[in-house]
C-alpha cells in the first residue's frame, strides 16, 4: 500500500496577493464607490511592479468591484439601481434555495455552522464597526450556501459574490438604520431556518434580499437626483489687471 504523501504549500504569486490585497482595501469601505484608481500610486504603495497591479486591476473587473473607464484609468465601481434589481433578484434567488435546503437539511452540522455564523454577525454589530458588521453579513450568507452541499449553487454564488460584498457594505453603511437593524432584517429567516421550517425560510431571504434591494435602489435614485439638482461649481475668473500694467 502507497503511503500517501503531503504536498508542498504553494505560495500565492505576486498578482494573487495584490489582487487579495486590494480587493481587501476596497471592500473595507476605505475607497468609495467612483473613487479614482492611479496605477502608479498604488503600485508604490504595495511594493509592486505596475504590470503586476494590472494584472490585479482586470481580475477585480472581471469580479465587478472596479470598472475601466477608456482613456481615463480605473475607478471603484458604483452601484446604480438597475445593478441593485440585478443583484437582489440574482441572489435573492441563490439565497433562498440555499436557506431552503439548510433548514430541511437532517445533518445537525449544517444548523451548527449557521448558528455559529450568526453568533459572530451579533458579535460583529455589538462593535458597531461597519466593517467587521458587513463581512460578518456576508460570511452568513456564504456560510448557508456552502453548507448546503451543493455544488452547482455555490460556483454560480461565486460569479457574483464580490460584487454582493459590495452590495451588502453600501447598503449597511447607508441605508441600515445601525447594527439593531441589520440584527432585524436576518431574524426571520434565522428563525425559520433554525427551526427547519424550509418553505418559510426560503420566503424569509427572499424577503430579506427584496425589502433590502428596494431600500438601497431608493436611497441610490435619491442620491443621483441630488447630484443632478446641485449647481455646478462656479468658475473664478482672475481679476483684471490695469491697462498698461505687467
Amino acid at each position: 500500500m502507497k503511503t500517501p504523501q503531503l504536498r508542498p504549500v504553494a505560495k500565492l504569486s505576486a498578482e494573487a496577493q495584490a489582487t487579495g490585497s486590494l480587493r481587501d482595501f476596497i471592500l473595507s469601505g476605505s475607497l468609495k464607490p467612483g473613487a479614482r484608481l492611479t496605477e502608479i500610486a498604488l503600485a508604490e504603495q504595495m511594493g509592486v511592479a505596475r504590470a503586476t497591479l494590472r494584472t490585479a486591476l482586470h481580475r477585480l473587473a472581471s469580479e465587478g468591484i472596479v470598472v475601466q473607464i477608456p482613456y481615463t484609468g480605473w475607478q471603484v465601481a458604483e452601484l446604480s439601481a438597475n445593478d441593485v434589481w440585478e443583484l437582489w433578484t440574482l441572489r435573492g434567488s441563490l439565497e433562498s434555495l440555499a436557506a431552503k435546503l439548510a433548514a430541511q437539511s437532517p445533518d445537525p452540522a449544517v444548523k451548527a455552522g449557521i448558528r455559529k455564523a450568526h453568533d459572530k454577525l451579533l458579535a460583529a454589530c455589538a462593535t458597531g464597526n461597519m466593517e467587521a458588521i458587513s463581512e460578518a453579513d456576508f460570511a452568513l450568507h456564504r456560510t448557508i450556501i456552502d453548507l448546503v452541499g451543493h455544488s452547482r449553487l455555490q460556483r454560480q454564488y461565486q460569479l457574483v459574490e464580490q460584487q454582493v460584498r459590495l452590495y451588502i457594505l453600501t447598503s449597511n453603511s447607508f441605508v441600515a438604520d445601525g447594527p439593531e437593524d441589520i440584527i432585524e432584517q436576518h431574524r426571520p429567516m434565522m428563525e425559520a431556518l433554525l427551526a427547519g421550517d424550509g418553505v418559510a425560510a426560503g420566503e424569509a431571504a427572499w424577503h430579506h434580499a427584496e425589502s433590502e434591494g428596494h431600500r438601497l435602489s431608493a436611497w441610490l435614485t435619491q442620491a443621483a437626483a441630488a447630484t443632478a439638482a446641485a449647481p455646478a461649481p462656479r468658475k473664478t475668473r482672475s481679476p483684471r489687471k490695469p491697462a498698461g500694467q505687467p
